[in-house]
């Protein structure tokens, strides 16, 4: 407690600016994850606080972020269609989704995982980030160009057939739920179809119309339209919102950029009483709990979802601890990976529960943090509750401001989150694998794969399928390396200096094979062969296994492949310096006193020349 007193000034200065510099982006991320903009402030808000509050870095300043938020817009929008295109209906669902992603963030911080994090292939980070910028970027087209979906008459005539048909689906699966649906006799259908209003099928097409044109691909598939019907002054406004972002960072970053022009666009669209289109209307007064996730809970509703609440708290968590070393660096310090882990998942489930879209830590606001002077976690409350005081005092404003000015801050967030840093690489990563005549290098390859994958399908299927070809690539890169140190092979090879004194008349009835490196799947298919190489004079096979530090599965059951075809040709295997780790495995498949009795281990060679030389005799 006296720590967190301890730089009161520092703190206040720190909070109060990354707060300021939060506003625009919380504003902006609740707009683009189809919640609307008071989802992003309760974010921010609540996930700022207790974040910092429980969290396991002292300068951390939390909240949405572009990764979180592009994850989220995908949830979102399954559960929305899948809730008739409703967000009332579906909001329950979608907010106990997040309220389970920060549940598990809690249970991974419990159990240690935080540490583990780090492990994950720098390829697969890159590509991720890089298609959250292009995501953005895509789906912020559309309302730079002042184009929705929703309002364009022609479109949406184009739904009408297809919302007449989902209505009477609807209808049939109610009569079903009611169990009042006979399939001889419609009367009660027609009776329910004759009250379909022109109203409910326009908004039913405007539903549909949006679905189409959501995600990356369906901005792409309207964006032929939207260029024919561009709101020129909503494109004025992104552009000129852009602008100033990049233009004033030029003369001074000690007043955050995207404030600036948010503060200075949204005044010239509203001062000159400009017919733009606002934001949706943000509710002023406290946040209150939003208990109908607990009242109207479903779990057939969010089965669907689990895995994809593990990817969004996994993703928080990377996001989080990325940001962490970052203040590690900046202030000389360390923070505590696992309690962070805890302080993410509180923070989001408070938020989850507020209404609020999950969050983690921002690097961004993090920095202006460190930098205005904030040390402890005072910092990070502070923040938050500067986020609910500008929403308390100023949410009529704020509901002023025009969807396209959003849009361009989402724009110049989409630029910044791209990793440049693995692009500018491609050219000079080496080229280690071949397809054909075509060379390419594993890591770029990764990249490109979890780059398309993220952008055009599905997020979290994509880093999975990243991973899985990243740790394959790895396992062949070591396995090749491994085996190349590992002599497994049955060749000729020079005898050790404790052979020397070795009988020269016992070398046709003594096979001596040296095993210099682990045994496991990238060694096995030479180590297979050795039968065939043994000579057909051989009795006895010495096997030195000193150097042999790990055995996996795959060559423990190569071992006994081996050992059982020298049995049946009347072999005997001598086992010369066996470690720990083989024979602890060898033990459990019982290959060590089946195959080897434990008289046929030997220490170190001398022991083992000793019991040649008095149970083998020469007959060549």
């Amino acid at each position: 407690m006296k720590k967190l007193f301890s730089n009161i000034k520092g703190d206040a200065f720190g909070g109060i600016t990354a707060g300021i510099v939060a506003l625009p982006l919380a504003l902006a991320f609740g707009v683009s994850s189809g919640l609307g903009p008071e989802a992003g402030l309760y974010g921010a808000i609540f996930i700022s606080f207790f974040a910092a509050l429980f969290g396991g870095t002292d300068t951390q300043i939390s909240g949405p972020t572009a990764p979180m938020t592009a994850v989220s817009m995908v949830i979102i929008a399954g559960i929305v269609a899948a809730n008739d295109g409703s967000v009332e209906k579906a909001l329950p669902a979608i907010l106990t989704v997040f309220l389970l992603a920060g549940l598990i963030q809690i249970g991974l911080g419990l159990l240690g995982i935080g540490k583990y994090i780090r492990y994950i292939p720098y390829p697969v980070v890159s590509g991720f980030m890089t298609a959250i910028g292009v995501i953005i970027l895509l789906t912020q087209i559309l309302p730079s160009l002042g184009y929705y979906p929703k309002e364009d008459e022609a479109f949406v005539e184009k739904f009408k057939i297809q919302a007449e048909e989902v209505i009477l689906e609807n209808i049939l699966k109610e009569e079903a739920g009611e169990g009042i649906l006979v399939l001889e006799n419609f009367e009660e259908t027609i009776k329910r179809g004759t009250k379909i209003t022109p109203e409910e099928i326009l908004q039913e097409s405007k539903t549909l119309a949006a679905k189409e044109a959501s995600g990356t691909i369906g901005a792409l598939k309207v964006l032929p339209r939207a260029l024919k019907n561009i709101k020129w002054l909503e494109l004025i406004l992104a552009l000129g919102t852009i602008f100033i972002i990049y233009a004033f960072k030029r003369i001074t970053t000690a007043i955050p950029s995207t404030l600036v022009a948010l503060v200075v666009m949204s005044g010239i669209a509203y001062g000159f009483n400009l017919g733009y289109e606002p934001i949706s209307e943000i509710p002023g007064g406290i946040p209150v709990p939003k208990l109908e996730m607990f009242s109207n809970f479903s779990l057939s509703s969010i089965t669907p979802y689990i895995f994809t609440a593990l990817a969004l708290s996994l993703l928080g968590a990377i996001d989080s601890l990325l940001t962490s070393v970052v203040a590690d660096n900046m202030t000389k310090t360390k923070h505590k990976p696992n309690k962070e882990l805890v302080g993410q998942g509180i923070g989001n489930c408070i938020g989850a529960i507020f209404g609020g879209i999950p969050g983690a830590g921002a690097t961004i606001r993090t920095v202006v943090n460190i930098n205005a002077g904030g040390k402890t976690k005072l910092s990070g409350m502070i923040a938050g509750v500067m986020l609910l005081v500008i929403m308390l005092a100023l949410s009529d404003v704020a509901s002023k401001i025009p969807a396209a000015v959003l849009a361009g801050i989402l724009i110049t967030v989409g630029i910044g989150v791209m990793d440049y840093k693995g692009l500018r690489a491609i050219p000079s990563l080496p080229k280690d694998i071949k397809f054909g005549p075509l060379k390419l290098s594993s890591e770029v390859l990764i990249m490109l794969v979890v780059l398309v994958l993220s952008t055009f399908w599905d997020l979290i299927y994509a880093v999975g399928i990243g991973l899985v070809i990243a740790s394959l690539m790895f396992m062949k890169k070591i396995g090749d390396l491994t085996a190349e140190r590992s002599d497994v092979k049955s060749l000729k090879e020079e005898s050790w200096a404790d052979e020397g004194d070795f009988p020269s008349d016992l070398k046709e009835e003594v096979f001596i094979k040296h095993l210099k490196g682990p045994l496991f799947f990238g060694s096995t298919s030479d180590f297979q062969a050795l039968t065939e190489q043994i000579p057909n004079t051989a009795e006895i096979v010495i096997l030195r296994l000193g150097r042999m530090q790990y055995m996996d599965q795959t060559g423990l059951y190569a071992m006994e492949d081996m050992l059982q075809d020298l049995k049946k040709n009347n072999v005997e295997v001598l086992f010369v310096g066996l470690l720990k780790q083989p024979r602890y495995m060898m033990e459990r498949i019982d290959i060590i006193p089946d195959f080897i009795p434990n008289e046929h281990i030997f220490k170190d060679f001398k022991t083992c020349l000793k019991w040649v030389k008095d149970n083998v005799k020469d007959k060549y």
